[in-house]
């Protein structure tokens, strides 16, 4: 086959996986289910990564003190995408196991069950959240000059917590049907729609001087709500093999708790992980002040760009695993995820290439102030020392999810980021009293842990045997 005809095949299979359908991954090849799942999941959490990166490039020309409120709220709102995920995590398992075994009708029943579970949960976030922001900020280790500039910007993220639960959990309902392009699709107008929002709300136009940092969170949360509108368009228009209708849409006690029992240790997986991540925000700014928050925030932004494409590669393998397990498929499950691997390897040293050699540029774009460009330029680079395993660590944990074993990466994440990443941090920061890139440096130390438990365990092979 010459080049060009190379070329070509590559081009019809993306726009085969751009198109989206309901597949059977239970058969035929193995890697072109990954590529067909992997493409339009990784374009879709490219575009989840693209509302922080936007975010910060425009809310960076406000100063600091901007930067470090957003910091700020994003790492208490991970708590709510650790919530998010975790639903998430267990309908993709649960939805993916019955499209396995064919049963479409039951994948439906668990999807609106997944969906009335959700509305409480976001009633609970939302209220919570909008009432105790300036306690939150305040926790966070904000300055009162950050919390008085900062508290509505936080308070009107809060108030979008339904939408985030709920763009996170339709798209994991999408994964485990198979169909991960509409996942992708419903990403592509949240983004879209942010970018040509965030400019006009914060900055305004003509005489109009704008909402400034209060306008990039009503950006944000715009256009995270297009992007439910148009997931919920396609569920309820039969679109998809997951149908929902309004008369289906009555609680039924057995199947939300089945659904809780497979998501509070995936949800508490998650937050275990973000928690950690909350104390090193505390800690780095206790250790370094407003400037080194800046600073790892602008860091943070472009690890997160960075890390949710390769994370779309693990949904795939979740995805895999699930379908193939309810196929009686074992063998096929452990080979996929096992190439998904191989593939996040490659990909994550490329990435650590990057943030090794060219941080300097990469900061420079997210603020003109040089003390913060020069600290984010140093974090990113401590950041990329351990990419690869986070590359390895994120397919582990993944398939071992999608197979409906959620209690044992919730055990890892406890031991890699409780017992040795906060208090490796607690004894760096407040015992040696070191810089605060040292701080930073737990966090590839853990992740490299994590990665060869998790690693371990998988190899075992006691996931094969979970039912869902």
């Amino acid at each position: 086959m010459s080049f060009r005809q190379k070329l070509i095949s590559y081009y019809k299979i993306f726009l085969e996986a751009l198109k989206g359908e309901e597949r059977d991954y239970t058969s035929g090849s193995l890697r072109m289910s990954i590529v067909l799942l992997a493409i339009p999941m990784i374009l879709e959490l490219s575009m989840e990564s693209l509302f922080a990166v936007v975010d910060m490039f425009f809310v960076g020309r406000l100063g600091e003190h901007a930067i470090a409120v957003v910091g700020y709220t994003e790492a208490l709102l991970t708590i709510i995408y650790s919530i998010a995920i975790g639903l998430s995590t267990a309908a993709t398992a649960v939805i993916s196991r019955r499209v396995g075994e064919k049963e479409y009708e039951e994948a439906s029943k668990s999807a609106v069950q997944a969906i009335i579970l959700a509305l409480f949960i976001s009633l609970i976030l939302t209220v919570t959240g909008y009432i105790f922001a300036e306690d939150l900020l305040s926790f966070m280790g904000a300055s009162a000059d950050v919390i008085e500039r900062g508290l509505g910007f936080t308070r009107i993220m809060f108030i979008s917590s339904g939408v985030i639960v709920y763009l996170f959990l339709i798209n994991g309902i999408f994964r485990g049907a198979g169909n991960a392009s509409i996942a992708m699709r419903s990403l592509w107008f949240a983004s879209i729609a942010n970018i040509i929002l965030d400019p006009l709300l914060i900055y305004g136009i003509g005489s109009w001087a704008g909402w400034g940092l209060e306008g990039a969170a009503i950006a944000t949360c715009i256009g995270r709500t297009l992007g439910v509108l148009y997931q919920c368009k396609v569920l309820w228009s039969g679109e998809s093999a997951i149908k929902i209708r309004f008369n289906k849409l009555v609680p039924d006690p057995k199947l939300i708790w089945h659904l809780v029992e497979i998501a509070w240790p995936a949800t508490f997986q998650f937050i275990i992980a973000s928690g950690s991540w909350i104390v090193l925000t505390k800690l780095i700014a206790e250790s370094g002040g407003t400037t080194a928050s800046a600073a790892y925030q602008i860091a943070i932004r472009n690890v997160v760009f960075f890390i949710l494409p390769a994370w779309g590669l693990s949904n795939a393998a979740a995805t895999l695993v699930g379908q193939n397990l309810g196929a009686k498929n074992p063998e096929r499950a452990h080979q996929s995820t096992m190439m998904c691997v191989k593939y996040n390897i490659i990909f994550m040293a490329a990435v650590t290439l990057i943030f090794l050699f060219l941080p300097n540029v990469i900061c420079g774009i997210f603020t003109p102030d040089p003390m913060v460009a020069k600290n984010a330029a140093d974090a990113l680079r401590v950041f990329g020392s351990g990419f690869v395993f986070y590359g390895i660590g994120m397919v582990m944990m993944q398939a071992l999810n999608g197979a409906g074993d959620t209690r044992t990466p919730t055990i890892i994440n406890l031991v890699g980021f409780w017992l040795f990443q906060v208090p490796l941090a607690l004894v760096i920061s407040r015992v040696f009293q070191l810089h605060y890139l040292f701080v930073v440096a737990a966090v590839p130390v853990a992740e490299t842990l994590v990665a060869i438990m998790a690693w371990w365990y998988f190899r075992k092979g006691n996931w094969k045997k979970i039912e869902v």
